[in-house]
């Protein structure tokens, strides 16, 4: 049931002024010198009348709404889920509350998202952006509204960012393949032109090239889901050179590439080795538990609230403030999907 008591009903209950009552409950009584007895009477009574102030007209008032807006591009990505339960949980600590929206990695649906966001008043906006185009978040920046990208980002972009050093994780797992023999290694990607992807797949590429195997190089698929992983596998499997290593640049890509493994009656890592750039609790429970790329997920949320509470707090200085790029290192996790071939 909707509260509907109001200032002046406490006014009415106590028999003090709308000025007074007003004045206590944004914690002026000793500023207006108002009695320790009028002020304890006064909270006495909007304790038992329920009353809550009415947060759209503080907000205008104050000019602050205590709201944060987290597009995220799919909140069935494990990556995703993770850093915006920590965001949110990190941000709620600090008195704000979170607007979560999950775009289905749809630039369109972003557009209107962020549009909307705008429009309820937010403090500030956390996004992972799945388009190419970043002007409707400039635009929000240029209107005073603090912006940080978390894991995607825009190069040429006056918008901060923090992400994972993604180049340097897929470099070092795809040496680490080349370290185990391998020279047949496939790489599935995802959405072709978002950041950390191009940056996953130059990685695996210069790694190749660094080991002397351009002729090798191998890179396939389009999409962040299963059903990528699981038909690009597919195809690999009807090559008359098999890879013998996949690189998935993502779980669900790889969870894709374990189906279509299982349907050829092949094991891991007995008959191709995996390995996946993302980590998550359940890669150890797989059979066998697969080797992967852990990025620093808490520390990219908390740097990435870190600096917008402090846009947020130095908004005047908004237009003449340097965007930070924050890229953090991620850790190989080695567990028991690649087999050392014989050289």
């Amino acid at each position: 049931m909707r509260n509907s008591i109001t200032i002046n009903d406490i006014s009415r209950e106590t028999s003090v002024s709308n000025t007074t009552v007003s004045r206590v409950l944004n914690g002026f009584s000793r500023k207006y010198r108002i009695s320790d007895e009028t002020a304890q009477h006064v909270m006495e009574v909007a304790k038992k009348l329920n009353y809550r102030p009415n947060r759209t007209a503080v907000s205008l008032r104050k000019k602050v709404s205590n709201l944060i807006g987290l597009v995220v591009p799919d909140l069935s990505n494990s990556f995703f889920t993770n850093v915006a339960n920590i965001i949110t949980n990190e941000l709620k600590k600090n008195g704000y509350s979170v607007i979560l929206t999950d775009c289905g990695d749809d630039e369109n649906t972003e557009i209107e998202v962020v549009n909307l966001l705008n429009d309820r008043r937010i403090d500030g906006l956390l996004v992972m952006p799945c388009g190419k185009q970043s002007e409707h978040l400039e635009d929000l920046y240029g209107q005073g509204v603090p912006v940080i990208c978390v894991d995607r980002y825009f190069e040429s972009s006056p918008l901060s960012f923090v992400a994972t050093n993604n180049y340097s994780g897929a470099y070092e797992i795809t040496k680490y393949l080349i370290g185990s023999h391998h020279k047949h290694i496939a790489c599935i990607q995802g959405l072709e032109h978002v950041m950390p992807n191009l940056q996953r797949v130059k990685g695996y590429m210069d790694a190749m090239k660094d080991a002397g195997l351009e002729e090798e190089i191998c890179v396939v698929g389009n999409d962040f889901s299963q059903e990528n992983g699981y038909l690009e596998t597919k195809r690999l499997l009807q090559r008359s050179q098999r890879p013998t290593a996949i690189f998935g640049l993502s779980n669900t890509i790889i969870l894709g590439s374990l189906k279509a493994l299982e349907e050829e009656g092949l094991s891991v890592p007995q008959d191709m080795s995996l390995v996946t750039f993302d980590n998550a609790e359940y890669l150890n429970f797989l059979n066998p538990p697969l080797t992967s790329i852990a990025q620093p997920n808490a520390e990219i949320a908390q740097m990435s609230i870190k600096m917008l509470l402090g846009m947020i707090r130095n908004k005047e200085l908004l237009a003449a403030q340097r965007p930070e790029q924050i890229l953090l290192n991620p850790t190989v996790i080695h567990r028991k999907s690649v087999k050392i071939l014989k050289d």
